[in-house]
């Protein structure tokens, strides 16, 4: 689908989302071609490395809110929970480059990446409290291990952004580069990782996470059953209709 754009070469299958006119928020259909490349990813010997990257404007503003509502999670077979499953899974290296707003799922998605580059416009947001709802892709659970309690409950309980400097500080990023250079360092990060003996780049990775997938796979799980009763929840109608009114939601008394 030209919204998701899959390209492999020398070792690497670049994803990229190409949704600008709507900030690359992602859709189901999105979300379902996202989930396929990374399971084509993982069983074709050929790819090494994967690498996600948006435009050196914007990266990701996390779901499409009208179609997250006409379509919303339905369980785990749902294209938005197998996407989410395959890049905890992965087994090889998985990178992304990030620039301008990277939101929800555009930071979420970031604690299942093994390298992360960032532009120095980047701003990193989980809005899900806002929004009436609960963190996802294990992120309660990954934000607190690697940012620590306080910013990670900062982070997702206020929802605001955080820019690249912040980020880079924390490790939740490697590097800060101008945007216009971002993707083209992550790709070529990604055709180093490629060169290396898969093997051992397979079996080190392993051996980092080792202990850890099983929580991460819970947590998604625990998080799962709470966003989809959440969803349909007063708090969330309240703050998708604002959202799509244009106007600060009202919470009080909810």
């Amino acid at each position: 689908m030209d919204e998701v754009l899959v390209h492999s070469e020398a070792g690497v299958m670049t994803l990229t989302l190409n949704r600008l006119a709507r900030k690359n928020s992602i859709t189901g259909a999105m979300y379902a071609a996202l989930a396929e490349a990374v399971a084509q990813a993982r069983e074709d010997a050929s790819v090494r490395a994967v690498l996600v990257q948006g435009h050196e404007t914007v990266f990701c503003a996390g779901n499409d809110i009208g179609d997250f509502l006409d379509q919303p999670p339905a369980g785990e077979e749902s294209p938005v929970f197998r996407f989410l499953h395959g890049i905890a899974t992965f087994p090889k290296p998985l990178l992304a480059a990030v620039c301008g707003p990277a939101v929800g799922i555009g930071t979420t998605m970031l604690f299942h990446c093994d390298l992360v580059y960032a532009g120095d416009n980047a701003a990193f947001s989980m809005p899900f409290v806002n929004l009436g709802l609960c963190p996802e892709a294990a992120s309660s659970l990954l934000a607190p291990q690697l940012l620590g309690y306080h910013r990670a409950a900062e982070a997702l309980l206020l929802g605001e952004p955080f820019m690249a400097e912040a980020a880079l500080e924390v490790g939740l990023v490697n590097r800060v580069l101008p945007p216009t250079e971002a993707n083209g360092y992550g790709q070529a990060q990604a055709r180093k990782l490629a060169a290396r003996p898969l093997a051992s780049l397979v079996e080190t990775k392993r051996l980092m996470k080792k202990g850890q997938q099983q929580a991460v796979l819970q947590q998604m799980a625990d998080e799962g059953e709470s966003f989809r009763r959440m969803l349909v929840a007063p708090a969330a109608r309240e703050a998708f209709t604002a959202f799509m009114e244009k106007r600060r939601p009202d919470f009080s008394g909810l």
